[in-house]
């Protein structure tokens, strides 16, 4: 599956610390590897469609669009921000 990131999400991402960019970033690769693996740190979101990726303090927002075969990701942030 192809990742692809929003411009806003791609930015956050350049912005982290190195530690948990690098590891926020494998983790990623491993769910678009493998979108119907099982992995701890995933879960699907109950108010709205999509999931997140849980990387210490921060969270990833993202969506999978088996037709098109794509991996976006809408949203990086803090934990308290990341659901506004």
């Amino acid at each position: 599956m192809k990742l692809i990131f929003s411009a806003a999400a791609a930015k956050t991402l350049t912005k982290l610390p190195v530690k948990d960019g690098a590891a926020l970033m494998s983790k990623l690769q491993q769910v678009a590897a493998n979108p119907m693996g099982q992995f701890p740190w995933v879960k699907r979101l109950t108010h709205r469609p999509g999931f997140r990726i849980r990387q210490g303090d921060w969270r990833a927002i993202y969506n999978l669009n088996y037709d098109a075969d794509k991996m976006t990701v809408e949203k990086i942030a803090k934990r308290d921000e990341v659901y506004k």
